[in-house]
């Protein structure tokens, strides 16, 4: 890729690691991640994945993974996959899948884009981005994921009627998000009345990013897109 392709920057997340794993979370990392790990070279395909044609729910960055288990678990008949960086996040995971018994779930540790443009078009019925790194300096802003370059991927890749789910509670990255998104003829905003867009739909469980920031007093937006 050239270096004016947005895509070219490929590094949208911060650190990799963080505390020292402990005895069972790293028996998790060992043991267990290998057989869920997305393939490294390759088309991507539910049935490469899971071995069957059902529909596929991505979620970017997915922290310590409470959110894509909850999913993962309340949809057994969909294949998820997680792209995160961090470590200790994978692990977190892990855990979650071993607690829940899951099958259906997938992990790509490292960024999102590498998978996505692997995944064929109109493939996926979801996709999540909750509390993405704002990344708050002017400089840094072109590594946010939305942006014109992973928004074209993202939109290439949902299904029409998919919906992009947006979750943060930094306000200078929410007001981007709708400045980018209001200018995105590809998807619309599935928000009807002022009270919408805060509202918490039965499906979309807090993560321990959102409460520690209730927590803080900071308020918590959630914006739901469709692909049209």
């Amino acid at each position: 890729m050239t270096t004016s392709d947005p895509l070219s920057i490929r590094r949208l997340y911060g650190r990799a690691q963080g505390h020292p794993l402990r005895a069972n979370a790293q028996r998790l990392v060992d043991e267990l991640l290998p057989s869920l790990t997305v393939p490294e070279d390759g088309p991507l395909s539910a049935a490469r994945l899971f071995g069957d044609d059902r529909s596929l729910v991505f979620e970017v960055g997915f922290g310590k993974g409470e959110h894509l288990a909850f999913q993962a678990a309340l949809r057994p008949d969909r294949g998820f996959i997680g792209a995160e960086p961090y470590l200790n996040g994978v692990a977190g995971l892990l855990a979650e899948v071993e607690a829940r018994g899951l099958s259906n779930l997938r992990i790509h540790r490292g960024d999102a884009i590498d998978v996505l443009e692997r995944l064929p078009d109109a493939s996926l019925e979801a996709l999540y981005l909750l509390h993405p790194d704002p990344w708050p300096k002017a400089r840094h802003a072109k590594r946010r994921f939305v942006n014109p370059g992973p928004l074209s991927l993202v939109a290439a890749k949902l299904k029409p009627g998919g919906e992009f789910r947006i979750a943060t509670d930094h306000v200078g990255y929410m007001r981007h998000v709708l400045t980018v998104m209001q200018a995105e003829p590809r998807f619309e905003w599935t928000a009807e009345t002022p009270a919408d867009w805060q509202r918490i739909p039965a499906d979309w469980p807090d993560t321990r990013f959102a409460e520690k920031a209730r927590a803080l007093g900071h308020d918590v937006w959630r914006l739901i897109y469709r692909r049209v």
